[in-house]
């Protein structure tokens, strides 16, 4: 038995992109009692404002908000990284480790162009993990083939018609202390560093309108959307809400 397996295993290009685009989806699960583990693919280094070491700090208090007790960072370069043989074994890699039943991945389009690559690339990472010819090991240990049940991709900054939406009305207050967990990048009327598309007072309120637009869609006041890379199946049609 694997002591690492996780029901859901979401991915990140940047720390904070969980945080923002689905995390009341993630903590709702870890309330109905899933596992879940969080990738960031890189440090954030080329964020206009803190530093990598502030984004530790600011991922460890997001982790302790949300309820995650495992997080990793494969260290891929901010901007840079390419979709190729490396970057996708080190995915590789984490997904045999944790074994899910779910991915979650960036937006397949985004404002941020490192979004829309790590959502191809942790895609065809998924894939790729249940070839049992592609060999890999992590710290000494033979892994074994492992493919995903599903991906899903989480919307981010610009608006994606979503296949889903989940409700999470209950948890939305605590998303976004998870997200101001996250000081350096957000709104704070007292910071010297430079203003970015995301520092203003403003960007919250459109966070906010984001939830109720996705919530809203579904009768629910606050909503998170997804995205799909199959038609997924459901047992009756009243599991559809």
């Amino acid at each position: 038995m694997n002591p690492n397996k996780v029901d859901i295993l979401a991915f990140a290009a940047h720390p904070d992109d969980i945080e923002l685009a689905c995390s009341g989806t993630l903590m709702k699960h870890i309330a109905d009692g899933k596992t879940v583990a969080i990738c960031d693919l890189t440090q954030g280094e080329l964020g206009s404002r803190g530093t990598i070491e502030t984004r530790y700090a600011e991922a460890k208090d997001a982790n302790l908000i949300m309820g995650i007790t495992h997080r990793s960072n494969l260290k891929l370069a901010d901007g840079f990284f390419m979709n190729d043989a490396d970057s996708k074994l080190k995915i590789i890699e984490q997904i045999r480790k944790f074994q899910p039943e779910i991915v979650l991945a960036n937006a397949i389009d985004d404002r941020h162009p490192d979004h829309g690559r790590a959502s191809k690339l942790v895609s065809e990472a998924c894939f790729y993990a249940g070839l049992v010819k592609i060999e890999t090991n992590l710290d000494g240990v033979k892994q074994f083939a492992h493919r995903p049940k599903a991906v899903y991709h989480y919307i981010q900054d610009r608006y994606i018609r979503p296949d889903f939406v989940v409700d999470i009305t209950p948890i939305a207050a605590r998303k976004m202390e998870a997200i101001k967990a996250y000081k350096t990048q957000f709104y704070d009327p007292n910071s010297q560093e430079p203003k970015t598309p995301i520092s203003g007072k403003d960007f919250m309120a459109f966070l906010y309108g984001r939830m109720s637009e996705f919530g809203r869609s579904i009768g629910a006041t606050y909503g998170e959307g997804f995205t799909v890379e199959r038609i997924p199946g459901v047992e009756s049609l009243f599991d559809l809400r």
